[in-house]
């Protein structure tokens, strides 16, 4: 059994909604995944009011306080008894072999680095996305390409792209049952000399790592069409072309909304493609995959999002479970030591 513990407090939507996810998790037929919640106790309790759970795989663990989405990530080294820190702890000290948060993420990745230890090998932390694309990819026929780094860092090496590419490859192989996963440079060309210096010399090492299915460099447009199933960057410019797409996402939706509304002959063309664009809608749901990892760390780390309801965090923690029992750490560490 699965041991996940989670951080209850902090996100957006409040300790309800991950109470609800909580305790779906919990009543799943076959479920074999043991959740501890940290956060308020009695808030907790009072959450699972009239809920239906199965308290046989649900422990609450009391934090006196915890971060807020709009604090300071550097509060972790000044305030005691946070949910995130003592959350961490408990994974750190083995009572746990996962950590689910949808809390300040800054917060997670500094609570993350205080209390776990980095693989053997790795620098630098990554944060990965996920991101919708026109072709569905492994086993499972997955419509997401994985993106890193996409906010932990913002200085790196070449050493370090390449941990980000095969830490990326691995974790893509683990959750889409995807055997040998595409791996792509993201730079400003196709050719192998185009980018920054680190960037020309990640994919000389790529090229001869033969652990990684590294196909070149890609260019920005190349992501929604799914050119790859991994895309490796620094973090700066991961995160820019990931807020730029979540912008697209939320302006096409807007747009269709305000056309709805315009005209009727517009509203009848919309309600002829409404079957399409409910399709177009899965696959732009971030809540299907419920949260992403963040890479290096010698513990499994899933950053849900901050907006999580309970379907969001239900999978979340599905995918912490399933990512440790795929022995994600430590086939990261075996790849590194080969």
């Amino acid at each position: 059994m699965s041991r996940v513990v989670i951080d209850v407090m902090g996100s957006d939507l409040g300790v309800q909604e991950v109470v609800h996810g909580v305790a779906q998790v919990s009543i799943e037929p076959s479920n074999d995944i043991y959740m501890i919640l940290v956060g308020d106790a009695l808030e907790i309790s009072e959450a699972f009011v009239g809920v239906v759970y199965h308290p046989r795989f649900i422990e609450i663990v009391h934090a006196e306080s915890y971060l807020t989405q709009a604090e300071s990530a550097q509060s972790i080294f000044t305030k005691t008894g946070l949910s995130i820190s003592v959350a961490c702890e408990l994974v750190a000290e083995n009572h746990g072999d996962a950590l689910v948060s949808a809390g300040n993420t800054g917060g997670v990745i500094l609570a993350s680095s205080k209390a776990f230890q980095r693989i053997s090998g790795v620098k630098r932390v990554g944060l990965a996305a996920v991101l919708p694309t026109e072709k569905r990819r492994g086993g499972k026929r997955d419509p997401f390409a994985l993106l890193l780094d996409v906010g932990a860092t913002l200085h790196v090496d070449a050493d370090d792209l390449h941990a980000f590419a095969l830490m990326g490859s691995i974790y893509s192989s683990i959750v889409s049952n995807n055997e040998r996963p595409t791996v792509a440079l993201l730079s400003n060309g196709a050719e192998s000399s185009k980018g920054a210096p680190e960037v020309v010399e990640a994919h000389k090492q790529m090229k001869e790592c033969a652990r990684i299915n590294f196909i070149g460099n890609i260019e920005g447009l190349d992501i929604p069409r799914g050119s790859a199933d991994v895309i490796v960057c620094e973090g700066f410019m991961g995160n820019v072309v990931l807020k730029l797409l979540e912008g697209i996402t939320e302006l096409a939706a807007d747009l269709a909304k305000d056309a709805y509304q315009s005209k009727l002959i517009w509203r009848l063309g919309l309600t002829m493609l409404s079957s399409e664009l409910k399709k177009l809608r899965q696959l732009t749901d971030w809540k299907q995959y419920g949260g992403v990892p963040i890479l290096g760390f010698d513990k499994v780390v899933i950053k849900a999002h901050g907006r999580s309801n309970a379907r969001a965090v239900r999978n979340a923690i599905r995918l912490a479970a399933k990512v440790h029992r795929g022995r994600l750490v430590e086939e990261i560490q075996e790849a590194l030591e080969a």
